[in-house]
């Protein structure tokens, strides 16, 4: 099962999406940190998403690039957060423009077959109405795309706002 869950900025999808893992009821938990650390502020992001996955059982995978060649766990319950993270590390410093898409879905491909359950966490990025320079349009295409594949493929798809979770598709998660 794969279930992808959008939203924007401090909305409460990671806490919402940490919380499909824990019901699941699968105790085999890994959480895939796509966020790559470059300041203090960076920092105090880990490490508050690593006090609220404190408890729970997770086993965290460092991955802020190449999805497709990571240890994935085979079965179990894989949380990745987040995509719009993973998308910017492949876009401006891995695959590039042309083959950042294709790599992470190659990789999505790959975790969907390896997990019993996938929870993504991607953040939503397309409503404020900006005109952003081209390299920026670049990268929010890419992401755009990777989202539209993953919520094509999902089994559910939630969007979070203000703790609220709206079910787009699927009827019933968990």
């Amino acid at each position: 099962m794969l279930i992808l869950v959008s939203g924007g900025a401090a909305s409460g999808k990671s806490e919402y999406a940490e919380g499909l893992i824990v019901k699941s009821g699968l105790t085999k938990r890994t959480y895939i940190a796509t966020m790559q650390i470059f300041d203090a502020e960076d920092e105090r992001r880990a490490a508050k998403h690593r006090a609220m996955r404190a408890g729970k059982h997770f086993v965290t995978l460092e991955c802020p690039r190449d999805l497709l060649h990571a240890p994935l766990p085979k079965g179990g319950a894989v949380l990745l957060e987040c995509m719009s993270n993973l998308a910017a590390n492949e876009f401006f410093g891995g695959e590039g423009r042309e083959g950042a898409a294709k790599c992470i879905l190659s990789g999505m491909e790959r975790l969907c077959e390896e997990a019993e359950f996938a929870v993504v966490v991607t953040n939503e990025l397309f409503s404020d109405g900006i005109r952003y320079d081209d390299e920026t349009e670049a990268y929010l295409a890419v992401l755009a795309a990777v989202n539209r594949s993953l919520a094509e493929k999902a089994d559910a798809v939630v969007e979070v706002t203000a703790g609220i979770p709206v079910i787009w598709k699927g009827r019933e998660i968990l």
